[in-house]
């Protein structure tokens, strides 16, 4: 049953209520809340990016969308981070920057195809495995001792996610295509779980304005082998969707490498929950999906969850 707009409204309010504790509670401490609020603003604005990526590759595909997109990112941040006069990569820092942009690669290109297929809050909301992979592979990779409060986090962030689906599939039958899109986001939030973490490590050895110029070169680097099969120039109403899409997938990538320096995996990984609020109100504002009840419903246990992730004394610390 879809919600009207004071019903929206009514659910902007209670999520506010909601996180408003966690602000106050760690407003003492601003190098503990900055790292948190500038997570939740990377997300918002990945979010929105995800909106244009969708358009465009309505358009002209999933394949042909990322390449030109990631033509603009080199395009914004190469030439700055060129001019800062960079000290050159240690080989270490190197191999992070290319095994992350093979794992950006993959996941975007399985995510963006699915997001051709199904909703953009349906999608987010399935994708949603990969912050609860993501907390084992911390404890596995970045040896950081996983906190109870973590865990629960994700558990009831990833409850959920159960709702939303579960209201999903009874509402409507599910089609082969539907069905395909379910695997293709399934299948990208694995590598999106590895990305978290590699993000974190990342953060340790480079500033934001490196990562975000090796993010879009190697990126691309591991697309453009394809481009004599699948690559395609986008018709011209595609390319404002391209370019938004870049400068927010820049914009964003540059506050989530800010963030990931300066707290744990554990602590920032669940708040990528609220994802899903933004693909809430951006599919509806922007893209005319519905809201339905089981949608809110998840949406609140997901706030939940990032309520409870919210740091309430300071993580440990990591110098840039």
């Amino acid at each position: 049953m879809p919600f009207g707009e004071r019903d929206i409204n009514q659910m902007r309010f209670r999520v506010a209520e909601l996180i408003r504790p966690a602000y106050g509670a760690a407003m003492h401490d601003k190098a503990t809340l900055r790292p948190f609020l500038a997570t939740l603003l990377g997300v918002a604005l990945l979010s929105l990016m995800d909106v244009f990526m969708k358009n465009a590759s309505l358009a002209v595909g999933a394949y042909s969308t990322l390449v030109f997109r990631h033509f603009v990112g080199i395009a914004l941040t190469v030439p700055a981070y060129v001019a800062s006069r960079p000290v050159r990569p240690d080989a270490r820092t190197l191999r992070l920057h290319a095994l992350r942009g093979g794992a950006a690669a993959f996941t975007s290109l399985t995510f963006f195809s699915a997001l051709v297929i199904l909703p953009l809050a349906e999608a987010i909301a399935l994708s949603f495995i990969s912050p609860l992979v993501a907390l084992a592979l911390a404890a596995l990779i970045l040896k950081e001792k996983i906190r109870r409060s973590a865990i629960w986090a994700a558990l009831l962030g990833l409850a959920g996610v159960g709702v939303i689906i579960a209201g999903r599939i009874g509402g409507e039958r599910m089609t082969d295509e539907a069905w395909m899109g379910i695997g293709l986001v399934l299948i990208s939030a694995l590598t999106y779980a590895w990305n978290l973490i590699l993000q974190r490590q990342q953060a340790l050895r480079a500033k934001p304005l490196e990562i975000a110029a090796f993010q879009s070169s190697t990126i691309t680097l591991f697309l453009l082998p394809a481009a004599p099969w699948f690559l395609a120039l986008p018709p011209a109403d595609a390319w404002f969707d391209i370019a938004a899409a870049a400068v927010l997938g820049v914009a964003g990538g540059l506050v989530l490498a800010w963030s990931y320096a300066r707290a744990e995996a554990q602590v920032l990984v669940p708040v990528e929950y609220s994802g899903f609020i933004w693909a809430v109100l951006f599919g509806w504002t922007m893209l005319g999906e519905p809201l339905r009840i089981a949608t809110a419903a998840g949406a609140m246990l997901i706030i939940g969850g990032c309520w409870i992730a919210a740091p309430r004394r300071r993580p440990e610390q990591a110098a840039l």
